[in-house]
This record gives structure tokens, sequence and C-alpha cells, in this order.
């Protein structure tokens, strides 16, 4: 078994911003610092294991690129507060874990199933994994109210975010 962390592995998060004042907010890439990603050694089985309250601001993104110095690191560790007690519940819903139920596909792609507890609760998710440049790359869109979890608003509601999240983890080959 392969067993990759925040090393070797890179997993992140991504937001997107609505509503009525959404102008003055910002889509943001957050990444975990702390998480496992253990592979089988036949490449047909994975675990991943994510800790909760280890999400950080890695940056804010603009038209989809990276808009680094665009926050203050108050405002970071404000939105990280956020995220981690009033959006995640990180201190009752410590981890998140993805158990894959089968993988297929053959060359540089694989179809993944599996399932994904996340907030208390648990999910199936379908994701593709691609391998580029030496790396295995798999992304999904996660809708955080099917885990149970309300998107943050703030100011009545005029500045949100979307219910749709997007992960991205990428591994060593």
């Amino acid at each position: 078994m392969a067993t990759y962390d925040a090393g070797s592995a890179t997993c992140h998060v991504f937001t997107f911003k609505e509503g009525v004042l959404s102008a003055i907010a910002h889509d943001l890439r957050l990444r975990v610092d702390r998480f496992t990603v253990d592979v089988g050694d036949d490449g047909q089985s994975v675990e991943a294991r994510f800790e909760a309250d280890s999400l950080r601001v890695d940056c804010a993104m603009k038209d989809g690129r990276e808009a680094f110095g665009t926050l203050r690191d108050g405002q970071k560790r404000d939105i990280e507060r956020n995220i981690v007690a009033d959006v995640l519940h990180a201190r009752r819903h410590r981890t998140v874990v993805f158990r894959s139920m089968r993988i297929e596909g053959e060359g540089d792609v694989r179809q993944v199933e599996g399932t994904l507890s996340l907030h208390g609760v648990d999910r199936p998710v379908r994701t593709e994994a691609r391998r580029t440049a030496g790396r295995w790359t798999a992304e999904i869109e996660l809708h955080q109210p099917d885990h149970g979890i309300r998107p943050y608003s703030a100011m009545l509601g005029t500045l949100k975010i979307r219910p749709r999240v997007r992960v991205r983890i990428s591994v060593p080959q």
C-alpha cells in the first residue's frame, strides 16, 4: 500500500461567491493541510482521510486565476475560522473520509466510485482520475446541502457562497 499526505500530495477546495454583494467577496482556493491517502498495491482501492479543521485559505481566485495578495492575513484567519466553526462544524465532525468501492479503467483514466462521509452524512460519489505529468488527479463537485452543510452567508444573505464546491486531489503516480 502506498500512503500519501500533504508532503507529497495536494488537496484543494474551491468555493465560489454569489449574491447581491458578491462584487466585494472572493472566490477562494483552500488547501487541506492534514490528510492521508492510502492506495492499494493493485491500484484498485483508495481510502482518504481529511482533517476538517485543517482547511487554510491558499489564495483568492479571480476569473479562474490565482490572485495572491488579494486577502490580508487577518481576512484569511477570519475565513478559516468561519469554515471550521460555522460551516463544517469541525469540532463535532472532525474527519472527512472517502472509501472507494470500485475503480475501473486502464491507461491514464480511471472511473472511481465510493462513499464520502462528510459532516456526518455518507453519500455515494463518482469521479474520474486522470494521470498527467506523473500524477493522478481527481476532481469532484459537491453540493454542500447534500451533506447537511449550510453554505456560508453573511449580511442577511446578500453575500454568500454557492452550494456547490469543487474538490481537487492530486497524488504522485
